[in-house]
Order: structure tokens, then C-alpha cells, then sequence
């Protein structure tokens, strides 16, 4: 499987299960790093993850065949890209998915935003690394629990040139 043969659409409705169990599986290792079985991506139900894909949220998924094998989401406050919960399956990991989603996910907001941001914890090492490599830098951090600290990141959008 590799990132050439995924394809990147918008989500809907009816992909909330298949997105959420991709989201539960991605999100296992990130629980196991900080020792917390209760973050919000595996503790999110299934009507919440329906309501999110009816709302006026943008969220893609990657197709690789039938299998949805990744998912991003935003939301838009002001003129700024809030990204949430960019996901891969983890056994798609390592081969372009997630920059992708990211990277069609900055696209489709550069008309509505001026940048983007997003947060990711202090100790996850890929996320920052893929994070930096895309062109976020870091704004502050916020310590929210003994064992977590947010490391918020944005990265500017550029407009999207006009189509004749």
C-alpha cells in the first residue's frame, strides 16, 4: 500500500464508524505513551463522530481501495484552520497518508483561511517531526495534566490563485 494508490475524499456521514475505528486504533499508542486510556479520540462516541461529519466541519478520509485507512479534520474559527485528529491505520503508517490528508486538507481551507492550527502532545515525536516537515512552527505550549504538555503549532496558507 502506498500513498500514489490512496485516494483522499471528502467523509460523511456514513463513514463515522469506519473513521472512528481508524481513529481508535491510531490513537492506542498515543494513550499508551502519556499512560491515558481516556483521551478524548478513544473516548469520542460514535453519535458525536455522525454529528461532527453532519456539522459544516471539513473532514477527509484516504481510501486505499475500499478501506478508509486515514482521516483529518477542521474547523474554521475566523479566518483560521483548526485541524484535529489527523489519523492513519497503523498499519498504513510510514508512506505518505498522513502529509497527504494534510496537505489537501491545507488546499481546501486556503479560500476560507489565512493559516492553520492545530496542537499535538509534547512527547509525540512523529507528530512533531511531520509536523515541522510540512512547515508548522510551534507557537507556545500549555501544560494541561502532570504528564501532558499541548505544543501548539500554525503554519500560514497561501490564497489560492484564481482559476481562469
Amino acid at each position: 500500500m502506498d500513498a500514489p494508490e490512496t485516494r483522499i475524499e471528502t467523509a460523511g456521514p456514513a463513514d463515522a464508524g469506519e473513521i472512528l475505528t481508524v481513529q481508535r486504533a491510531a490513537y492506542l499508542t498515543e494513550a499508551q505513551l502519556y499512560g491515558d486510556p481516556f483521551i478524548a479520540p478513544l473516548v469520542e462516541s460514535l453519535d458525536q463522530m455522525r454529528r461532527l461529519l453532519e456539522s459544516d466541519a471539513l473532514v477527509l478520509k484516504a481510501l486505499h481501495g475500499p478501506r478508509i485507512v486515514g482521516a483529518v479534520r477542521a474547523q474554521f474559527s475566523g479566518r483560521t484552520c483548526l485541524v484535529g485528529r489527523l489519523v492513519v491505520a497503523p498499519d498504513a503508517r510510514g508512506r505518505g497518508i498522513g502529509s497527504r490528508l494534510m496537505r489537501d486538507l491545507e488546499a481546501a481551507a486556503a479560500g476560507r483561511a489565512d493559516g492553520c492550527a492545530l496542537f499535538t502532545g509534547h512527547l509525540s515525536d512523529g507528530n512533531l517531526r511531520l509536523y515541522r516537515r510540512l512547515g508548522y512552527s510551534e507557537t507556545h505550549r500549555e501544560r494541561v495534566a502532570d504528564h501532558l504538555t499541548l505544543v501548539h503549532m500554525r503554519k500560514p496558507l497561501l490564497p489560492q490563485p484564481a482559476v481562469p
